[in-house]
């Protein structure tokens, strides 16, 4: 199932996703670095990073939303996107309140900041975790066609492209990965030729 939000023919949620997580994940970080040394430089910094990751997860949620609605009714992936989505509400919840707890002083955050901010990173690896079954086991926002000698996104070409029917006899791309009986792939059979 292609992605519905796409830049120079990529889907824009995976893109985005990298910025809230690396904010975040090193704002949890700053604030261990502070329990054990003391500095309150890493929790100020630790602060004005929360700020941004959610401000990301909150931009990256968005296209996410628009990909989960095109998601089949009734499907694990349906099912699954729900979690993932849900789950990052409550991880953007948690930071937010970590945020709110550390505004009078964010050069010393109060122990509910800190552990608000644990918790969602916690949380964040379980989503991320269901994220990418979400990709990598149900293919959603995966081209139809897709294989490893795929044209690159910017030709134009769809993604199976050049695959004739004596190409797939080994394996199969795109749609016909859902409800048939094709052999499964793995590796190199996927390559274009490959017997």
């Amino acid at each position: 199932m292609e992605s519905k939000v796409k830049v120079a023919g990529h889907p824009v949620h995976p893109m985005l996703i990298v910025f809230p997580l690396g904010l975040l994940a090193t704002a949890v970080i700053f604030d261990i670095i502070y329990l054990l040394s003391a500095n309150s430089q890493w929790t100020l910094v630790a602060y004005y990073l929360i700020g941004a990751g959610v401000l990301g997860g909150a931009a990256a949620a968005v296209p996410g939303w628009i990909d989960w609605l095109a998601i089949p009714v009734g499907t694990r992936a349906k099912r699954i996107g729900l979690l993932h989505g849900a789950g990052n509400v409550v991880v953007l919840a948690l930071f937010i309140l970590s945020w709110v707890l550390r505004r009078g002083t964010p050069e010393v955050p109060p122990t509910g900041a800190i552990v608000a901010s644990l918790l969602g990173f916690v949380l964040s690896a379980l989503t991320g975790w269901l994220g990418g079954e979400l990709v990598d086991r149900l293919a959603v926002g995966v081209d139809d066609g897709a294989h490893l000698d795929s044209p690159s996104s910017l030709s134009k070409l769809p993604a199976g492209a050049g695959l004739g029917s004596a190409s797939r006899t080994s394996g199969y791309a795109g749609s016909e990965r859902r409800g048939s009986d094709h052999q499964m792939y793995a590796g190199a059979e996927r390559r274009v030729g490959a017997r």
